[in-house]
């Protein structure tokens, strides 16, 4: 299974997908917001959403799991 981690710490702004749905290669997929600026994150593959590990408005720390796919 496939993760995408946080870059860097900062807070959960917006989830733009869910479980179950197609993703693909450089697709958004989380928006973190650190210091006043939304940082995209994107997908390095395609896949499906199978578990999202974070909700809007929680802090992550750079490397923390955001969510998988496969």
């Amino acid at each position: 299974m496939n993760q995408i981690v946080a870059i860097m710490a900062g807070n959960v702004w917006k989830i733009v997908v869910s479980v179950g749905e197609n993703i693909e290669k450089g697709q958004d997929v989380v928006i973190l917001e650190s210091m006043k600026m939304e940082i995209p994150i994107a997908a390095e593959a395609s896949g499906i959403v199978k578990e999202i590990h974070v909700k809007e408005g929680d802090f992550v720390n750079e490397g923390d799991i955001l969510l998988e796919f496969e």
